[in-house]
């Protein structure tokens, strides 16, 4: 796995996410109450704090669990919620060591159905069905990762530009129109929500 990415607009960090694919899974799983740069330039920051210059599973499983979310939470802050996500890339690592030898790439390497790959990527500890589809959409769309039916499995992520999510940012440009969708679909949302409220003080 050696691409460009421009998830975090950052050129080291986006080069990480590039080849590592550990770094890609632990910005997906970050990418949460937190703008989408900051989440994927993350890993980065994990790995920079721990004198390495890529994610390894086995020492951040083994890791002392204080000490690691001491590491995510000096500032700046990797994450909105440090200590938290601190156990949530431990549980995520500590499920890789068990079911994949630490191998990240192991998830979907040879895997030969969409169906198949969704079900894996929502067996890892913080990936949902949302989560486990915008990274396949992620790897099919950017890293090459193509099994038979895999826009099917990525559900409305997989359509080609539909700019919905981190699948579809390739720069500055599609960047703001996820985030112009993510708005729109917040905003629309939150308009159904009070609707329904309406409609039930109403009855």
């Amino acid at each position: 796995m050696n691409v460009t990415l421009h998830l975090a607009q950052d050129p080291e960090a986006d080069e990480l996410l590039g080849r590592s694919p550990l770094a890609a899974l632990t910005g997906m799983l970050l990418d949460q109450q937190i703008p989408m740069e900051w989440a994927f330039k993350g890993p980065a920051t994990i790995a920079r704090r721990m004198g390495a210059e890529d994610l390894d599973a086995h020492e951040i499983a083994a890791y002392d669990p204080e000490e690691f979310a001491a590491l995510l939470s000096e500032k700046p802050a990797v994450h909105r919620y440090p200590g938290s996500m601190a156990g949530r890339i431990q549980q995520l690592c500590q499920y890789l060591v068990e079911h994949y030898d630490g191998d990240a790439e192991a998830v979907w390497r040879g895997v030969g159905t969409g169906r198949e790959l969704l079900r894996r990527l929502q067996e890892l500890p913080g990936f949902g069905k949302q989560k486990a589809q915008i990274f396949l959409a992620l790897l099919g769309k950017q890293l090459g990762v193509r099994p038979e039916g895999w826009r099917e499995a990525a559900g409305d992520y997989g359509e080609p530009k539909s700019f919905r999510s981190v699948a579809d940012i390739t720069g500055p440009e599609s960047l703001a129109r996820v985030r112009a969708h993510k708005q729109e679909a917040k905003a629309a949302a939150k308009a159904a929500k009070a609707a329904r409220a309406t409609g039930t003080a109403g009855a």
